[in-house]
């Protein structure tokens, strides 16, 4: 990784069949690869062991020794890894997937002091209940929410061949991930200069 591009992972956070996630998590992967402050990565979950059933000790207690399953191993070294999050999610009946809840549960320092940005998609509402359910969330774990992210309502009727329609999408993306690289810039800085007290 250069040292001066901030490690981002984008995490797909449904699994449900004919889900639109890949659609739209490769035209955001696209877009902040051309934004060149970032060395990008694409977390699928459908492609991850998420067991619903969780150990009996927090994974902020336990710290390495956590048991977690073998098949997350690629997943939890990704989140430890990453400088910044941005999480890509449908709404399911005004929330966010379960497959995605899960993925959070079994971390904890691994999203401390490091910002997530997020993209919804879904009906009238654009997947707006899923974010504002997970920004209570990863603000419980101590991460840094981006203040603006993108929602695409009716997301089938507005998007084409992969892309959306509305041509000024790539501004707002890019709004998106000039606050995500300044997040990630600032938060680096500041948990290699000392332990976040949390």
């Amino acid at each position: 990784m250069e040292t001066n591009k901030h490690k981002l992972v984008i995490i797909v956070g449904s699994v449900r069949d004919g889900r639109f996630g890949p659609v739209v998590s490769s035209w955001v992967a696209e877009q902040a690869a051309a934004h060149g402050g970032f060395d990008v990565e694409v977390i699928d979950l459908a492609e991850v062991d998420i067991p619903l059933a969780l150990p009996a000790a927090p994974p902020k207690f336990a710290g390495d020794d956590y048991p977690r399953p073998a098949g997350m191993a690629p997943l939890t070294s990704a989140l430890e890894g990453a400088d910044a999050f941005i999480v890509v999610t449908p709404e399911y009946n005004h929330s966010y997937p379960a497959s995605l809840k899960a993925a959070i549960d079994w971390h904890f320092t691994q999203w401390t002091a490091k910002p997530v940005a997020f993209v919804s998609y879904g009906g009238a509402a654009g997947g707006r209940h899923a974010v504002l359910h997970l920004e209570n969330v990863l603000t419980e774990l101590h991460a840094v929410t981006i203040r603006d992210g993108l929602s695409f309502p009716m997301y089938f009727t507005s998007w084409q061949d992969g892309r959306p329609l509305d041509p000024e999408t790539p501004g707002y993306a890019k709004t998106l991930l000039d606050q995500l690289s300044w997040w990630a810039g600032a938060l680096r800085t500041a948990r290699e200069a000392a332990p976040y007290p949390g």
